[in-house]
């Protein structure tokens, strides 16, 4: 196993990497690779799997070459004429026509037609002539027109009485060639010109951000594979539209609807105007309906054509792209994937499994590479979780009453019972979140005497539970989801709302109210449809949250959330249909709690895993555990001794010395935004913060996203000026920069200080969650009890439980009770934001950085050493190296003043 693409001399451990990952992809199967930020992982993954990848066609080319020489020297040619080759046999034993149909079909512009009804005898029987088919074709395409007063009537829906346990079906309208969908991401499939590529062995990446996704694409321009593989970069539309007008909507949901509408009215109306030789010529104008992006065919074929000629871009490269030629790289990069070798994509896009079946993606014998896989178990159970705010249902409620009393006379008794049925579920969820009505939860803890629950309260229940709870345990979820589905309701009810709203220039209307907030109609029914499948999943596989609206908050909605506990089935899914998949990251320990909650049934054996130490040298990193601070008070950052005055100043004090001795640039992590305000706040007062401006401008990470990349750029900017070697000794009083920044923010998950950006690292305090967050206690009773029973009772606990907001008593005692896996889960979130915090310094082997662990229980001696100590939690390359206690703070000073002193002589060697 030779890597001839890597473009440097590589380091042992990369080889080792390397290597390890070809075996890993032959073998198949699910594993796991870990490589300390800084070592190249990323240079390391591109170059072994894209080898393997080169490897493994070659192989089965030659195969496929022997394989005909020994047909052509054995069998001669079955002499079977051409007319032949054009008939195949359908369902129903009917030969049909294809390959004319096809191609006489492209001319006309009724691909649409001719792929949805290919397989349909009833269309395409040998009978009948390609010219008899096509004119059938064109009158499919004519009946499709209809009177404005149709648009938004629901066609006929056949009850469920009528056709048994298979449930409702629309009834076709005479010449209707389809039942329509209410499916967004289906409708778009027709305007996109597919090639036809034939799907390939593909190997799919997937990272967390776009930004990452970006450094991957860079990492791969520097090998020879740049040139020889084609490679396609996915992202969300918001990342890729070129389109001014939606664009200016701003958020990602609004801009999905609107492209989606686009999209629809492109497909209704370009059909009328390819046929324009067939149809009447008034059609013609409606052509200015759609996206201008994807109005010419030509110029999608044009940015296809551009980026195979280009070779490797990443998304800024295709969104100037597209902006030159005009055309739409979102749809340009989608229609890419069928002939694609490599795929690279944000991870929810691949994990959800709407988005990836809208996407078109096969994992089926494909190669899956998930890097930053260090939260992976989380992140996928978050993707299928499901919230519906009160504002939402009250805007679908008022739409569907609207609708229902305009067409109620009008609708057949199909359309009428699932119109009253989603009304009577609206009521129910509403019911539900308003304070004032009557919702008692019948599971409340028995030992309580009072009959109400608390006024400022969130409950949880299980699915069963709730749906007995708000009494609509007796509707059939799965057939009316179908019904939403097939029947074209959230479209058709949204359109009417819309169109009366417009219409009505103020006046007053019935049935309809105004809602002043930027969502629309259509997200509302959405979060509701999203409600209902959320609904269908089995009792045990996660928890139902409630949050009732206040009384007296101005602006406060109320919501209920589905919160999905397992990843297991849906983890199975995409584990058994691809080859293999590789879960890659800086530090994935521990692997076992990765194991029980994703693949379970795959023993501790057959898990394939693999670990490497960093490049650096020892003596080119310190990590040291600071229990106590220069004035001698001993460091407590626990939720209770955080915020006293005496620790606040402790840490200032700490921060005033160490200014002096790092060099350019420090970055201090802190448990939460509100703490690192109130820190500031407090240096600010008593003048400790004057104190390190001295000798380090102070830079804070903003909440807001869009603004970090300023900040950044500024930080880094002060150092380089401040640290720059033409500047005189001593000619100016600050020798760097401090940011400020917040654990799990954008900061500690995605940024890397390299050299002097992060010389020094200092983590506040062990940040744990807050257990006063109700999702995450159910998660951690849900990870107590895996494989086990009566959990609930165990921790002292309801089965549904009513809790205050922001009271984290119940998440302390059910904490304390935890004895196994829910606490070591607990604990581990925290190292892990710890692990990627601190691992944002060290970049390169010629990089050194201090890590400074701030707070008493980082420290370790003979006593305190267990398995659950927050240290033994570290990756093994900073653990080897740790100072695990000091006696003052007098030692600490001394050993950053001989760690930089060192490195800074080893620098000008």
């Amino acid at each position: 196993m030779e890597f001839p693409a890597f473009p440097y001399e590589p380091y042992p451990i990369q080889i080792d990497f390397m290597r390890a990952l070809y075996r890993y992809l032959d073998k198949g199967g699910v594993s796991m690779l870990e490589s300390p930020t800084g070592t190249g992982k990323t240079l390391s993954i591109i170059c072994s799997s894209l080898q393997w990848l080169i490897d493994k066609r070659q192989q089965e080319a030659k195969c496929e070459s022997e394989k005909k020489s020994d047909q052509n020297g054995s069998c001669e040619s079955d002499g079977e004429p051409d007319w032949m080759k054009n008939f195949c046999v359908d369902k129903g034993d009917k030969p049909v026509v294809k390959y004319n149909l096809r191609e006489n079909g492209s001319k006309l512009g009724l691909n649409k037609y001719v792929k949805r009804d290919l397989n349909s005898a009833s269309v395409y029987t040998l009978g009948k002539s390609v010219e008899e088919v096509m004119r059938k074709a064109e009158d499919l395409v004519k009946s499709e027109e209809a009177l404005e007063n149709d648009d938004f009537l629901l066609d006929e829906y056949e009850s469920d009485d009528e056709l048994g346990i298979d449930g409702g079906r629309p009834k076709r309208k005479a010449g209707d060639p389809s039942i329509s969908s209410s499916s967004d991401e289906e409708e778009d499939k027709d305007v996109i010109d597919d090639e036809g590529g034939r799907d390939g062995l593909k190997i799919y990446f997937c990272s967390r951000t776009h930004s990452q996704l970006s450094q991957f694409i860079k990492e791969l321009k520097k090998t020879n594979f740049a040139s020889e593989i084609r490679v396609v970069c996915l992202g969300s539309r918001k990342n890729f539209c070129i389109n001014e007008e939606v664009l200016k909507l701003g958020s990602s949901t609004r801009i999905n609807e609107k492209c989606l509408d686009l999209m629809k009215n492109t497909a209704s109306k370009t059909t009328k105007v390819k046929n324009s030789d067939y149809a009447d010529k008034k059609h013609k104008t409606k052509a200015s309906c759609g996206c201008p992006m994807l109005r010419k065919q030509k110029l999608q074929k044009q940015f296809r054509k551009e980026v195979s000629e280009q070779g490797v871009m990443d998304i800024e490269d295709l969104v100037i792209l597209g902006r030159n030629i005009g055309a739409c790289p979102y749809y340009g990069s989608r229609s890419m994937v069928p002939t694609a070798d490599l795929v690279v994509l944000p991870y929810q896009s691949l994990l959800s499994k709407s988005t990836r079946e809208s996407l078109g993606l096969s994992l089926r014998n494909n190669i899956i590479i998930i890097d930053e896989a260090h939260n992976l178990a989380d992140s996928l159970i978050s993707m299928y979780d499901a919230k519906v705010t009160s504002l939402q249902l009250e805007r679908v409620q008022s739409r569907l009453e609207g609708y229902f009393s305009r067409f109620c006379n009008l609708l057949g008794p199909g359309n009428r019972r699932y119109v009253q049925t989603l009304l009577i579920l609206t009521r129910a969820f509403l019911k539900a979140l308003h304070e004032e009505e009557t919702f008692v939860s019948p599971f409340q803890d028995r030992d309580n005497n009072s009959s109400t629950p608390a006024k400022v309260a969130d409950s949880t229940f299980s699915i069963n539970d709730f749906l007995f709870s708000i009494n609509i345990d007796n509707i059939n979820l799965v057939k009316l989801l179908r019904y939403m589905k097939e029947s074209n309701i959230i479209h058709k009810v949204s359109g009417y709302g819309d169109k009366v709203k417009s219409s009505t220039d103020n006046s007053t209307v019935s049935n309809f109210k105004d809602f002043v907030d930027d969502e629309s109609t259509i997200s509302g029914f959405q979060a509701l449809v999203n409600m209902l499948h959320s609904l269908t999943n089995n009792d045990c596989d996660g928890r139902m949250i409630v949050s009732k609206i206040k009384r007296g908050c101005i602006g406060q909605t109320g919501y209920i959330k589905y919160v999905m506990l397992t990843g297991e089935k849906i983890f199975s899914e995409i584990a058994d249909q691809a080859h293999a998949v590789v879960l890659a990251g800086g530090t994935l320990q521990p692997i076992e709690e990765t194991r029980e909650r994703l693949f379970p049934k795959l023993s501790f054996n057959q898990l394939q895993f693999f670990s490497c130490s960093h490049i650096i040298p020892p003596e080119s990193i310190l990590p040291i555990s600071i229990s106590h601070g220069p004035s001698g008070h001993s460091f407590d950052f626990s939720f209770n001794s955080r915020s006293l005055p005496i620790m606040v100043e402790e840490l200032g004090l700490l921060l005033c010395n160490i200014v002096t001795v790092v060099p350019e640039g420090i970055v201090v992590f802190f448990s939460s935004f509100d703490y690192e305000a109130l820190v500031y706040r407090s240096w600010k007062e008593s003048g400790i913060l004057e104190r390190i401006m001295k000798k380090k401008h102070i830079f804070r990470e903003p909440r807001k996203n869009t603004d970090i990349e300023g900040v950044l750029q500024e930080y880094k900017e002060t150092i380089d000026k401040l640290s720059n070697k033409n500047l005189k000794e001593n000619s100016h009083p600050c020798n760097g920069a401090m940011l400020l920044a917040v654990v799990g923010g954008k900061i500690s998950e995605g940024i890397n200080f390299s050299d002097g950006m992060g010389r020094c690292i200092v983590m506040v305090g062990l940040p744990y969650p807050n257990p006063s967050d109700i999702e995450l206690i159910e998660r951690i009773k849900h990870i107590e009890g895996l494989g086990e029973s009566n959990v609930s009772k165990s921790l002292g606990v309801s089965a549904s439980h009513i809790c205050n907001s922001g009271d984290g008593q119940i998440g302390f005692h059910i904490l304390r009770n935890c004895k196994r896996r829910g606490k070591e889960y607990y604990e581990n979130l925290c190292m892990k934001a710890v692990n990627q915090s601190i691992g944002r310094a060290i970049r390169h082997i010629d990089d050194y950085a201090a890590i400074l662990l701030v707070d008493s229980r980082y420290a370790t001696n003979s006593s305190t050493s267990n398995a659950h100590h927050p240290t033994n939690k570290l990756p093994q390359w900073i653990k080897d190296r740790l100072v695990s206690t000091t006696s003052n703070y007098g030692e600490v000073h001394r050993l950053l003043h001989q760690f930089f002193k060192f490195n800074k002589n080893r620098g000008h060697k």
